[in-house]
């Protein structure tokens, strides 16, 4: 029998434990809190093996600074924790990077119990701020607002200030001790992931926890995304350490650069000088099909614009995403059935708050045989996801007639013209 030689172990990792803090950089500590059962995160996100709400407490020649706190019902957990490393009393700056409750619960009682601590807060959050702390005799004595390029000096460390607003709120902010290169990155380059050994060299694979997290969160924000790397990337940086998930402390660059992939859209842009018009539609019985095809056939007469047509009854809406996102226009279309459109329609347009589709070209159609109620149903959606619907939804009674037919090519026609019109030439045919 052939005996197995087994290799030398590797240096076990660092466990998070009860009521320590854990050491990240020069005087620099996790002091936030672990929730490995929670399943679902803000009613829509799943969390499969939980999260973490992250704490930092930095510490300088002249104090402390307590960056983020935690979700109330882990109060209890995050303060033993500040207690190993600090005094109340050497607290001096309390930092909110966001003031979402799971960052901010333990906040009103870490106010009462360091009562010498300032808080500095984004230039965006004081009525949160209020909000939170349900106190109408906060005056603007008891925080300070801070903008990019603002700074607090603690000592041998200083805590500069980088406003990222609507990463995923309008009050987010980063917050950057150049002396270690270190961030503070509130939920950007974030996830809902919990392991007890905190750095992301140390845990488990949370690739996809990672990838997750920036669909939902930060993916209808593309362009704040954007804006915010722009804003980051000349940093130096030795670390990264987000609100939730791990600490980045190995290749902290790599998490920069897969935003900017993510955020750049994640299908190849081929299509140089082209505009893109997408038509979805289902059919139950040909006519809305017909009709779809028509508006296709009178878009691809417009020179410059690249027409594709899709056919919902494959059920799966998820691979039309990514095609969206890239997107100039969309076109959707359905019958109206029971008084409503079909339920595949529904699911793409549900789908549609994950992603950037503010100001793009949009329009529904969709034939009918005794009501008619889909159309505008679908058009008010639209409009409610902020798309830009010039043109009235078309919907036609059975079977569309030639003259009917015309009438989509004409709107097909229409919309493609739109697209490639420019906006100044549009308002001047409008007036």
């Amino acid at each position: 029998m052939q005996t197995r030689t087994m290799s030398a172990p590797t240096q076990a990792a660092a466990r998070i434990q009860p009521g320590q803090a854990l050491a990240i950089a020069d005087g620099v500590h996790w002091v936030g809190a672990l929730d490995p059962d929670l399943r679902t995160f803000d009613i829509v996100l799943a969390t499969a093996n939980g999260t973490t709400y992250n704490s930092y407490v930095v510490r300088g020649e002249r104090g402390v600074a307590v960056i983020d706190t935690v979700k109330a019902a882990f109060a209890p957990e995050f303060f033993r924790r500040l207690e190993s490393v600090c005094r109340y009393d050497e607290i001096r700056a309390i930092v909110l990077n966001h003031l979402e409750p799971d960052h901010s619960g333990a906040l009103p009682e870490l106010m009462q119990r360091a009562p010498e601590a300032h808080v500095y807060l984004s230039s965006r959050a004081p009525m949160m701020f209020k909000a939170l702390l349900k106190a109408t005799d906060i005056t603007p004595a008891a925080f300070t607002l801070v903008q990019t390029g603002s700074r607090l000096d603690l000592g041998g460390r200083t805590l500069a200030f980088y406003q990222t607003p609507f990463l995923h709120w309008p009050d987010t902010q980063c917050t950057y001790v150049p002396e270690l290169g270190l961030l503070f990155s509130g939920d950007v380059f974030g996830c809902h992931f919990c392991d007890d050994r905190l750095f992301n060299d140390k845990v488990g694979d949370f690739r996809f926890s990672f990838e997750y997290y920036y669909a939902h969160i930060m993916r209808p924000f593309r362009q704040h995304v954007l804006a915010a790397l722009d804003l980051l990337e000349p940093l130096a940086l030795t670390l990264i350490a987000p609100a939730h998930g791990p600490v980045l402390r190995q290749n902290p660059r790599h998490y920069l650069a897969r935003y900017r992939q993510l955020a750049a859209g994640r299908l190849d842009e081929q299509m140089v000088g082209e505009k893109t018009l997408l038509i979805f539609y289902l059919s139950a019985y040909g006519a809305t099909r017909m009709m779809a095809e028509a508006i296709a056939t009178g878009a691809e007469a417009e020179t410059g614009v690249r027409v594709s047509l899709y056919d919902l009854e494959v059920g799966d809406v998820s691979p039309f995403i990514d095609l969206i996102e890239t997107a100039d226009g969309i076109v959707i279309g359905s019958p109206t059935l029971n008084g409503d459109a079909a339920k595949p329609v529904w699911e793409l347009l549900a789908s549609l708050h994950t992603i950037h589709v503010r100001g793009k070209l949009g329009a529904a159609f969709g034939s009918y045989g005794w009501s008619g109620e889909a159309v505008a149903m679908m058009e008010d959606r639209l409009k409610g996801l902020r798309l830009h619907v010039p043109f009235e939804g078309l919907r036609l009674k059975l079977v569309p007639t030639e003259e009917e037919l015309a009438q989509c090519q004409e709107l097909g026609r229409k919309l493609a013209h739109h697209l490639v019109t420019p906006p100044g030439e549009l308002c001047a045919a409008a007036a």
